[in-house]
């Protein structure tokens, strides 16, 4: 693989994760690009910015560690530059903000505190913090997790059906969104999913946007029928940590509820529910893992695990955000979680899962597994089987956007 950040922009994205960046003084004057925010739908502490080859990313900013990176950002003769140690390795663009950012809901509540862009996809959390924050008289959060920190900041409390529909239409207008990822934390009997689905319906009914949902795994499967009958389109379950004494240390609450053998059987029921066959079929199960917690062969290990089901491996760098109770644990070493972004894709291609086909789905806080393909030796390795892929994604992306167009006229 090519190892010159400069020259490798999947290398350059996950050198940054795990490095961050020093912003140099008036680098941002003139208020453009969506600033840095906290809020409960992601990791995001960052600047977001759009790398060479299309990649977005969320560079860690205010975190300790970025304080001493190699890479500083800077504004010269109108151009945004990334460099390494004085040597420009990239001509970057800061990630558009929005113009519904700073428009009302019909309540009055700013846009930006009901739901943020990540990348190019809408994020919301919209229901009350996770209850792990709230436990007396210990919290049992995950211990990465900045959650609880971020509520009040730029990110409502409690957000309506038609506050989080104002949003959507909002974003589907202007920012031409196509995928809208909805995460809760854990509640006393299990009510997420009874939380998420007037929402769901909603969106369905008024746009045919993309649906995710991310939410502790649910006791009753069958609600999983019901959610991809009703037009969800990916579910996901964050079990963080595959190596067992690891996730009972670093995610108590979720061991002490759920365990991380419901994680893996609810996950695995999940991807079954895939016809699968030659075309893609617009459901995917995701198994989420936090790479630089736990050893990267466990990381592996857990992306063998995730895709032997077919089901689609997430894999976030860990970030030691400030106020958690990990921020003083320093972040990876990327040369030694190369291999495990390598085995994501590899893993990916082998299983012929369906990987970068749902449209202008562009990720700023992870790397996708179609971005793993920036760390194989041999680039032409899975030639025909990407090849595949974009005619998938073709196909797929002509029917979507075909539906998206008839479900406006009907609407007017």
């Amino acid at each position: 693989m090519e190892m010159d950040a400069g020259k490798n922009p999947g290398l350059l994205k996950l050198d940054l994760y795990c490095k961050g960046i020093r912003i140099e003084e008036g680098a941002l004057e003139g208020g453009e690009g969506r600033g840095i925010i906290r809020t409960r739908a992601g990791l995001g502490s960052g600047l977001e910015v759009i790398l060479p080859g299309g990649l977005w990313t969320n560079i860690p900013v205010v975190e300790d560690f970025a304080r001493n990176s190699p890479y500083t950002f800077h504004r010269e003769n109108g151009n945004y530059l990334i460099k390494l140690r004085g040597r420009e390795v990239a001509k970057v663009k800061l990630s558009p903000k929005p113009a519904w950012y700073d428009k009302d809901t019909r309540s009055g509540k700013k846009m930006r505190r009901i739901g943020s862009l990540q990348g190019t996809y809408l994020a919301i959390y919209p229901s009350k913090v996770c209850e792990y924050w709230t436990r007396e008289p210990k919290r049992e959060n995950c211990q990465f997790c900045s959650v609880g920190l971020n509520l009040g900041q730029d990110d409502a409390d409690e957000k309506s059906v038609d506050e989080v529909l104002d949003v959507v239409h909002a974003a589907l207008q202007e920012s031409k969104i196509t995928y809208v990822d909805f995460n809760t934390g854990h509640y006393p009997g299990e009510t997420y999913l009874d939380i998420l689905e007037p929402y769901i319906k909603r969106i369905k009914k008024e746009t045919g946007l993309l649906i995710g949902i991310q939410t502790p795994p649910h006791a009753d499967l069958k609600r999983y029928d019901a959610l991809k009958k009703m037009g969800v389109n990916r579910v996901s379950f964050c079990f963080e940590i595959y190596n067992q004494d690891k996730f009972i240390e670093v995610c108590p609450g979720k061991h002490k509820q759920y365990g991380l053998k419901r994680y893996l059987d609810t996950m695995d029921y999940c991807a079954r529910l895939s016809k699968g066959g030659a075309m893609f079929e617009p459901w995917v199960s995701n198994g989420e893992i936090v790479v630089g917690l736990e050893p990267p062969e466990s990381s592996i290990a857990a992306i063998d695990r995730i895709t032997s089901v077919g089901a689609i491996p997430t894999v976030c760098v860990f970030r030691p955000l400030k106020g958690t109770d990990s921020e003083n644990i320093p972040p990876p070493n990327t040369e030694d979680i190369i291999p495990v972004f390598r085995r994501m894709y590899e893993a990916c291609m082998e299983r012929n899962l369906p990987i970068g086909v749902a449209p202008n789905v562009k990720v700023s806080l992870v790397l996708l597994p179609e971005e793993g393909r920036y760390f194989l030796d041999n680039p032409n390795k899975y030639r025909m089987k990407e090849i595949k892929l974009k005619l998938m994604s073709k196909i797929f992306s002509y029917k979507f956007y075909k539906d998206l167009e008839k479900k406006k006229q009907n609407s007017k």
